[in-house]
């Protein structure tokens, strides 16, 4: 894998490309793109500039359109080329004519490329593990992004941010992203579940999901039965529970059937009519003993009936790796900080939501990489520990420096970066800091101006 990215360092440097080059190639995103690169125009901020220009601007810590545009002019000058215009409308508007499909794609590509050249070390039981999530993030508050994402009902008018839904797909054996959607945040078909069945296009019959209790739904998981996809999910706290039902398979391990429930609303006769009878699962009871933990039993369902190819304490440590991709949004909300994006128009909004998974996915892949070369696995890596190695490392790997040296050290230098290994860690979940004493808003700004200016 540090071979492969070697030499695509190398021919980004005999290409005189820009530095995103060793990690995303034109070809990928011009693949990307389609038919839509041959209406591209653009003298500087062609279709893989303006994509490299993007990915450069979602990992910068500054996140300005202006930054991300005085990092072109700084590699053209650095190459001998002419000095763009350090104005940031014709970047915008390049930016404008990126068409989501071609975001969307990029995501979909650069997330299963490398699950597919990952070892089969990094698998559980040689199968591929889909961990699924969903969460909220928020945008500028404009009269088009209000109208596409409106504000939660409960906020008065002017008074919050426009808020969408997301819900991703991640792989574990990589933590890469392979699938996202967004919604509005509230009205009909808006939920976690509803979003994620628009996503099952990515699952492949032998693939495990892993999710929470929220997607544990009798037609969720009858719907990815039918795909041929195994689920280990958390049981809905509504459901009662008695071991002394069922076949036992050992202590606090059974199977059971569940029985299909009348037709939803929102499922089509025919796919109804499709699917069985009844189900038949097979239900653990997981006790918790670390102190400090919320929880102390639960219980985890699964269609992986074979208590003898999977044991239930490997079912538990499984759906303990679930917490995976709630650090892996903590990445991605937090560390590149797309919890709240800047896009003004809900088609920016989009691309700028996808680009970031983009570039989730290529500090991902030098994760593994590194992960690889030092023998150990890319979640032990520091997801933040990557991110600023690659921002130092950037202008560096595209020098006259050696490729050779300048790849190793790139590499070991996240693989130094471990999380620590804490896994009964608990703390209080209290804040130390204390937030400043300013009241809410309340009312629209232009209210408080008005106000002021008396």
């Amino acid at each position: 894998m540090l071979g492969s990215f070697r030499a695509a360092v190398a021919k980004a440097r005999r290409d005189r490309s820009l530095l995103f080059a060793s990690l995303l190639s034109e070809e990928s995103i011009l693949e990307a793109l389609g038919p839509a690169r041959w209406l591209w125009q653009g003298w500087v901020y062609t279709p893989a500039v303006t994509v490299w220009v993007f990915l450069s601007q979602c990992l910068s810590m500054d996140h300005s359109c202006r930054d991300a545009v005085a990092r072109l002019i700084a590699w053209r000058v650095a190459r001998g080329l002419r000095p763009c215009s350090a104005d940031t409308s014709a970047y915008c508007t390049a930016r404008e004519d990126l068409p989501e499909a071609a975001c969307h794609q990029l995501v979909c590509r650069t997330g299963s490329d490398l699950e597919r050249d990952a070892p089969a070390e990094w698998l559980w039981h040689k199968r591929q593990v889909r961990v699924v999530d969903g969460s909220t993030i928020t945008m500028p508050d404009t009269a088009a992004n209000q109208a596409e994402y409106p504000q939660m009902a409960s906020q008065k008018p002017g008074c919050g941010f426009p808020i969408a839904r997301i819900v991703v797909v991640f792989s574990l054996a990589v933590g890469t992203a392979l699938e996202a959607a967004l919604t509005s945040y509230e009205g009909k078909q808006t939920g976690e579940n509803s979003l994620f069945r628009t996503l099952h296009d990515c699952l492949a019959p032998g693939d495990v999901a892993l999710f929470d209790r929220y997607f544990s739904g009798w037609f969720d998981l009858a719907l990815l039965w039918a795909r041929g996809v195994d689920v280990v999910v958390r049981k809905h706290q509504l459901r009662s529970t008695d071991f002394r039902e069922g076949k036992r398979l050992g202590k606090d391990d059974h199977l059971v059937c569940w029985t299909k429930p009348p037709r939803p609303k929102w499922m089509r006769r025919k796919t109804y009519a499709s699917l069985p009878a009844e189900l038949t699962l097979r239900e653990v009871r997981v006790r918790v003993t670390q102190k400090g933990f919320r929880t102390n039993e639960l219980v985890v369902v699964t269609s992986l009936l074979d208590a003898d190819e999977y044991p239930a304490e490997e079912i538990a440590q499984l759906y303990r790796r679930r917490w995976r991709a709630e650090l892996n949004l903590r990445s991605l909300k937090t560390v590149l900080q797309m919890d709240h994006l800047r896009c003004k128009t809900p088609h920016r909004v989009r691309n700028e939501f996808y680009m970031h998974l983009v570039a989730y996915n290529l500090i991902c892949r030098l994760m593994a990489l590194s992960a690889q070369e030092a023998g150990t696995e890319p979640w032990q890596m520091s997801f933040k520990g990557a991110l600023q190695t690659l921002n130092a490392f950037l202008p560096i790997l595209c020098s006259d420096a050696s490729v050779e040296k300048c790849c190793t050290a790139f590499a070991v230098a996240i693989a130094t970066h471990i999380v620590g290994d804490r896994p009964d860690r608990y703390e209080p979940r209290v804040k130390k800091r204390r937030a400043k004493e300013y009241d809410l808003m309340n009312k629209p700004r232009t209210q408080y101006k008005r106000q002021m200016a008396k």
